[in-house]
């Protein structure tokens, strides 16, 4: 991608642009080196000032014009949150980075670019945004810009209001970006929507703003016809309301992240394609939104899938399965090689979890340990959950093959992800994402707002799986 497409950025340069400033990163045993990279004039102040090259504490040198440079503490290693200040605290103007050899460029860069991120005003009066540094990216660190831009674009869909953000607002900025990076795009609507995907309809038949399904398809320049296919599936619930299970005010509040699966799957796909992968990839998202009126679903219903089973429901507030139900009988349909999905799915998930901590839940415990290992790497976590088969009966109902939610206040999680099981064809690895897609205050490189929780982690996972046999045919 180009560096201009993120404004906190500059592409590399082999002469040096006027007024650039140095931002030298230190681990606290090289504090004492200071006089030697920003001379002793610069040392002895930071030395008064009582600097001491703690993680994540920084001082700006002062010289005769302003300031000189600047001296970021760090703790080494691939957290590239320790760099999530930088772009809030330094001074406007170009700016390099030098780093110590435990740090790889492109932590820097991402963490840079994490803390760079401002949520968009939506049309507040207020003054024009301030100019803010830019990091001159290290030769060598621009896939971190790759990143950074798929994690903004998450971000900004999560961030949008959801007057703004309805079904087919998520479905057209999909197909914008998607398109220009050349897969193929189709969005579905109406009658061909109800007849392929009964359940999506089923949710959306609540809201005057009619559900979308988003289908993309793209291929890798170095993918052959055989080439392993990749299926994300994502639950883009624009907003919820429960339905006519309706939720109490306060959990309303912040329920336009509800498409913050589709947002995460979006932004995965993104990547895969910007670094052309030798695979072949499907996205499928449902755009939908859980309203109440006369049309709304109703406790009780019986729907039938796509898949010809027959769902009652026990809760219209349980609609996020129904959405991806549909859309996993489609995906399995072409055989992936993977098949993952996203979703903010369950409380539940959150009161085992927490926010920080994303459910994972996978039929393959080889590809629930690649996607665990590679989020402990890149400090994006996952926390595995077990799909525990005794709990499979609680989904039972007596009018239909099985209810959207369990007859008990417990595991809601886990029966959740059991209810999507149940619409995975045998033999098809798959690993499903419950997330909370949002970050509830601020933290250096994670502003309070919408979050891509997991993206890291699925991508470097798709590269290291990439590399082995495990997806090859």
């Amino acid at each position: 991608m180009s560096m201009e497409e993120l404004p906190c950025l500059l592409p590399p340069t082999r002469g040096r642009r006027a007024r650039e400033r140095t931002i030298h990163a230190v681990q606290k045993q090289d504090v004492p080196s200071l006089p030697q990279r920003i001379g002793a004039a610069g040392a002895a102040f930071l030395r008064d000032g009582g600097f001491r090259g703690e993680p994540g504490e920084l001082a700006l040198v002062p010289g005769p014009g302003g300031v000189a440079a600047a001296v970021l503490g760090v703790a080494g290693g691939a957290d590239p949150f320790q760099f999530g200040t930088l772009a809030g605290a330094l001074p406007p103007g170009p700016w390099k980075i030098a780093l110590p050899d435990a740090i790889a460029p492109q932590t820097a860069v991402l963490g840079f670019c994490l803390g760079a991120y401002r949520m968009p005003a939506f049309g507040r009066t207020t003054e024009p945004a301030p100019a803010m540094p830019r990091l001159v990216v290290p030769a060598g660190a621009e896939s971190a810009a790759g990143i950074a831009r798929a994690v903004w674009l998450g971000r900004d869909l999560i961030n949008t209001p959801p007057n703004l953000m309805g079904p087919a607002e998520l479905a057209r900025a999909a197909r914008h970006d998607l398109r220009a990076l050349g897969a193929a795009v189709q969005v579905i609507k109406g009658r061909d929507l109800a007849a392929a995907y009964p359940t999506i309809a089923h949710v959306g038949a609540g809201s005057a703003r009619p559900p979308r399904v988003l289908v993309a398809r793209w291929q890798g320049s170095g993918a052959g016809a055989g080439a392993p296919l990749l299926s994300l599936v994502g639950k883009g619930v624009c907003f919820d309301t429960g339905g006519y299970d309706l939720k109490p005010a306060a959990g309303m509040l912040r329920m336009k992240k509800d498409m913050g699966g589709a947002a995460l799957m979006l932004a995965l796909a993104r990547l895969v394609i910007v670094r052309d992968l030798p695979i072949r990839l499907e996205l499928r998202l449902g755009c939908v939104e859980n309203s109440i009126s006369g049309q709304a679903m109703r406790p009780s219903d019986v729907v039938t899938t796509r898949s010809g089973r027959t769902v009652e429901i026990g809760n219209t507030d349980a609609e996020g399965r129904l959405v991806l139900c549909d859309l996993l009988t489609e995906a399995c349909e072409s055989d992936p090689a993977l098949l993952i999905d996203a979703a903010t799915l369950t409380g539940a998930a959150r009161v085992a979890l927490g926010p920080d901590l994303p459910a994972l839940f996978s039929n393959d415990d080889a590809l629930a340990d690649s996607l665990l290992q590679a989020g402990q790497a890149c400090h994006d976590p996952l926390w595995r959950l077990p799909l525990w088969d005794g709990y499979a009966d609680w989904l039972h109902s007596p009018v239909a093959d099985l209810n959207n939610v369990s007859a008990k206040p417990m595991a809601g999680a886990i029966t959740a992800a059991l209810f999507l099981r149940k619409f995975i064809k045998t033999g098809v690895r798959w690993a499903h994402i419950d997330s909370y897609a949002w970050n509830d205050h601020y933290r250096p490189g994670r502003p309070e707002g919408g979050e891509t929780q997991g993206l890291r982690a699925l991508s470097a996972a798709l590269l290291q799986i990439l590399n082995t046999t495990d997806i090859k045919e």
